[in-house]
């Protein structure tokens, strides 16, 4: 079992930052994949960057956050998600997954493909 813990969400302004944590703790060793998905109001719950663990150059964002959202990790079974030039588009729950699954079904970020979840954090983001 994995368990992992989210951290970071606020409310911010147009154009503003967020950093948002993910701590992964449990049997972690069979994870080769963490993942941030968000879910808005009335939305279906969407991919939104993937990082290979312990490859931090396997990254992979949706085309909503590229070139603004930043994925990383370190060594202690954290991840990080790095949210410039936020919009209110970007307001949603987020949520961190890990997947046991291959880095060429991670980086499709479909949900069907992560079974662990943490609970959420909100990110509100306001003109």
């Amino acid at each position: 079992q994995v368990v992992l813990e989210e951290s970071g969400g606020s409310s911010v302004q147009v154009g503003g930052s967020l950093k948002l944590s993910c701590a992964a703790s449990g049997y972690t060793a069979g994870v080769n994949c963490v993942a941030w998905f968000r879910q808005g109001p009335g939305n279906e719950r969407e991919g939104v960057a993937v990082i290979q663990k312990g490859w931090g150059y396997n990254a992979a964002y949706s085309d909503a956050v590229k070139g603004r959202f930043t994925i990383a990790q370190d060594n202690a079974e954290n991840t990080y998600l790095h949210m410039n030039n936020l919009n209110p588009e970007d307001s949603a729950v987020y949520y961190c997954a890990a997947s046991t699954f291959s880095w060429v079904d991670c980086r499709r970020l479909r949900t069907t493909d992560f079974g662990f979840w943490g609970q959420g954090t909100q990110v509100t983001v306001s003109a």
